[in-house]
Order: structure tokens, then C-alpha cells, then sequence
């Protein structure tokens, strides 16, 4: 069953997702504000910009469908052992439950 949970790299992941949908919408923030600067070289660098965006938009659509579907898989497998053993979750449950209550205890 340890398979099945989310593992750090699960949760990292959805971090960077988030971090990366930040940095995106501040992406877009800075080419609005410079829309009307001048020049060849800013036309360029925006052009440049808006194709990277496009790119890493692209690239965390994937990565999130990714993770989705991941969680998904998690999700059933853990449902399927909890169907199929029952009272081996049920004793996992409480091992967890006792080990949370010992640490909240010690407190």
C-alpha cells in the first residue's frame, strides 16, 4: 500500500505547478505593461516572450494531466486494497491513528 500514497515528488510536483502558474500570469502582467514601449528590440523580446509562454502553458497542461491522472490511479488502487482487504486497512488505520495521537501527546 505504500505504492499507493503520494509520494514527495507527487507533491513537489504540484508545487511547481503552482509556482509555475504564478510565474506565467506575472509573465503576462510585464508584456500588458510594456505593450506600448517602442523599439524593434522590445517588439522582438515580446515576441520571443509570448512564444516561451505559449511553450511552457503547453508543457504544464501536460504536467498537471500527468499528476491528474497519477492521483487517480492512487486513488483507485487504494480504494481497490481497502474492497479487498478490509480489515487489514482497518488496522492500518488504527496503527496511524495511534502513532498521531502518541505524537500529539508528547506535546
Amino acid at each position: 500500500m505504500a505504492n499507493n500514497l503520494p509520494s514527495q515528488v507527487d507533491v513537489s510536483k504540484e508545487q511547481l505547478i503552482a509556482d509555475f502558474k504564478v510565474v506565467i500570469a506575472d509573465a503576462e502582467a510585464l508584456l500588458k505593461a510594456t505593450a506600448s514601449q517602442g523599439g524593434e528590440a522590445m517588439a522582438n523580446l515580446r515576441a520571443k516572450t509570448e512564444e516561451s509562454l505559449a511553450v511552457a502553458k503547453e508543457k504544464l497542461a501536460d504536467a498537471q494531466e500527468v499528476l491528474v491522472a497519477k492521483t487517480k490511479a492512487a486513488a483507485r488502487a487504494t480504494d481497490d486494497y481497502v474492497h479487498d482487504k478490509p480489515w487489514h486497512a482497518v488496522g492500518i488505520a488504527a496503527g496511524v491513528g495511534l502513532v498521531v495521537g502518541l505524537l500529539i501527546g508528547r506535546r
